[in-house]
């Protein structure tokens, strides 16, 4: 085996609920306009077209409940709260059956975004790229499987800053579902086990300064947080 000419880090994990193994994490899909709200006060319309999907690196990971230096490059960085898929299969060009049967799991999750270069680039027709993937920008909490969490039915989403309620909406507002997301994403992606998709977060955006403290909820799922301190 060829040896690398510089260290290459291995593929972040995640701890399971209940498992003795780690999740790993190796793309990180995500999804923009998912509901109907945060659209609104974002200034955009959803559609049934087609869901609006990027990316985000794995070397954007960052485990639940550490400290994150507040970015570089920006004065507008803002949470958003967000449920995390997890599969456990390959899928490719799949129906929505297929899909939901191919979920490994979910987790809390947080898309935080350089609010300030995402309106840039929209006013200039350019690709969200610096906004969104941003290092320690996916905080993600402690996997639950499918079976465990059972159905999204009934079940809320919120963010709380500082222990003050910020988000808060019901999973059953997004406009695609998990299996439509999956079925999708599919068609434009050999999927496998080990991606992610983070499914939309709902309206209430904001904010966050240094000393802040996040915490992300699902019912069902483990909290995920982070705590942002003085740049680096």
């Amino acid at each position: 085996m060829t040896e690398t000419l510089f260290p290459s880090p291995a593929w972040p994990v995640l701890p399971v609920e209940g498992q003795t193994g780690s999740y790993p994490v190796h793309r990180i899909f995500c999804v923009g306009r998912n509901y109907a709200a945060h659209a609104a006060e974002m200034g955009a319309e959803v559609t049934r077209d087609q869901p609006m999907f990027f990316t985000k690196s794995a070397l954007a990971f960052l485990p639940s409940g550490r400290h994150s230096a507040y970015p570089p490059g920006t004065s507008d960085y803002h949470f958003e709260v967000e449920l995390c898929v997890m599969l456990g299969q390959p899928l490719f060009q799949a129906d929505e059956a297929t899909a939901a049967a191919a979920v490994y799991g979910y987790a809390v999750g947080l898309d935080m975004t350089r609010r300030d270069l995402q309106a840039r680039a929209k006013d200039a027709r350019q690709p969200w790229d610096m906004a969104k993937d941003v290092e320690e920008s996916a905080v993600i909490a402690a996997v639950t499987p499918a079976a465990q969490f059972g159905g999204l039915d009934g079940k809320r989403i919120r963010l709380l800053q500082n222990g003050d309620v910020r988000q808060d909406s019901a999973l059953s507002d997004m406009v695609w579902s998990v299996p439509e997301l999956l079925s999708r994403l599919s068609g434009l992606y050999h999927l496998a086990p080990g991606d992610v998709l983070m499914t939309g977060t709902p309206a209430g955006v904001g904010p966050v300064s240094v000393g802040d403290r996040l915490v992300g909820e699902v019912d069902g799922l483990t909290p995920v947080s982070v705590t942002y301190t003085d740049p680096e």
